[in-house]
């Protein structure tokens, strides 16, 4: 029997799942409104030649610097890098060279209250002589928010429906990524309306199209889940099959790789009980080798569903479900646009599969080792 119906107390996550083709729309807005003084503050920063910037966050919130941190690259033209706080706090010295290095720290944080990205604030505050903070949250009584200061920082609020209540991060996610890629783009903040439009489709298309698929696929007998992604995309996997674990409270085990990376060992955890989803770039030199790693796993015995990804997918072989999610004006978006609404498959999927398990998807760790908010975390003096 196929279990679909949402429990009243799974309410909050569906809801913040199938709100986000308009929570989209409501980032850009706030983007533009906030257009000129996001752009005078950054070039406060920017004045320098030599900044770095760097791109942080906790858990689901580091993966948004994972999917940016190349776009960033290329459309400001500084050194970029995505560092979990996590690693952070523990490695600052890793990270913080030199006092004298000016640094753009871009914060992503959904509450703004986990432990390490304050501390991260804190440690970089202590040792930099030139550091610029823009923090993106969901959360405007977020200890981040307070904490930071007015000196050289700038708050960019995500809207209210940012702001999770579930326990996965699902529209808070996909909005502060939008709103980090148009702010690495502001000279072409209007152009990139036509994206922030065809994601909105995109999305609807895929609630309204294929969840009903998805919901058929989160009922089979399966025990492991593998993403697969390229470039920003893997980024995307990854942020995948955390969403699956953390919905299904542990009970399905994921991993995530890149097509030409799962070659060199990681296949051997491909095995009968395996679903396996492939999250296919929209450039046809990356899909010569996804389409050979697809191939390869189809001439295997070993795996139990396959689920293919993309904006276009030329792939003629079979793949179980094909989410193709092509329109009639679909002009191969960047890969970082796409990528926003690349995850909404993986949030269905776990979002069904905890309904499937029995599980409550607003709060499914049975023993509560998860929380909204990371707990017991102890920071040391360094």
């Amino acid at each position: 029997m196929i279990k679909n119906d949402i429990p009243l107390h799974s309410s909050n996550t569906i809801k913040e799942i199938e709100g986000q083709p308009l929570l989209w729309q409501e980032t850009y807005s706030v983007i533009v409104s906030e257009h000129k003084k996001i752009t005078s503050f950054l070039k406060t920063a920017f004045v320098f030649k030599d900044l770095r910037i760097i791109l942080i966050g906790a858990g689901t919130s580091a993966y948004i610097g994972e999917v940016v941190q190349t776009f960033f690259q290329r459309k400001i033209g500084r050194t970029t890098q995505a560092v979990a706080s996590t690693d952070f706090v523990s490695h600052s010295k890793d990270f913080l060279i030199s006092p004298q290095q000016p640094i753009l720290m871009i914060s992503f944080a959904r509450s703004g209250d986990s432990p390490e990205s304050l501390a991260a604030i804190d440690l970089a505050n202590n040792f930099c002589e030139n550091l610029f903070h823009l923090i993106i949250t969901c959360n405007p009584k977020g200890k981040l928010t307070k904490n930071v200061g007015s000196r050289n920082s700038y708050v960019l609020l995500m809207p209210k429906n940012a702001n999770d209540k579930g326990l996965a991060m699902t529209g808070s996610f996909t909005s502060m990524l939008l709103a980090g890629i148009l702010v690495s783009d502001l000279a072409n903040l209007r152009k990139n309306k036509e994206y922030v439009d065809l994601l909105s489709k995109y999305g609807k298309i895929i609630l309204q199209k294929y969840k009903q698929r998805i919901i058929e696929v989160a009922n089979l007998n399966f025990s492991r889940v593998v993403f697969l992604g390229s470039g920003p995309l893997k980024a995307i996997a990854r942020e995948s099959q955390l969403k699956v674990q953390e919905l299904s409270d542990g009970q399905v085990i994921c991993k995530y790789d890149s097509f030409l990376g799962l070659r060199h060992g990681p296949k051997a955890v491909i095995n009968d009980s395996t679903l396996i989803v492939y999250l296919f770039s929209n450039d046809d030199l990356v899909n010569k080798y996804e389409y050979d790693l697809v191939r390869s796993i189809n001439e295997q015995k070993e795996k139990l569903y396959e689920i293919g990804i993309g904006e276009i997918i030329k792939y003629k072989g079979e793949i179980s479900l094909n989410l193709s999610i092509e329109v009639a004006e679909s002009n191969n978006m960047p890969e970082e646009f796409f990528a926003v609404c690349a995850i909404i498959p993986g949030q269905l999927l776990g979002l069904y599969k905890s309904i499937n398990l029995g599980l409550s998807p607003d709060s499914p760790s049975v023993n509560n080792s998860i929380n909204r908010v990371v707990k017991g975390v102890n920071i040391y003096k360094q």
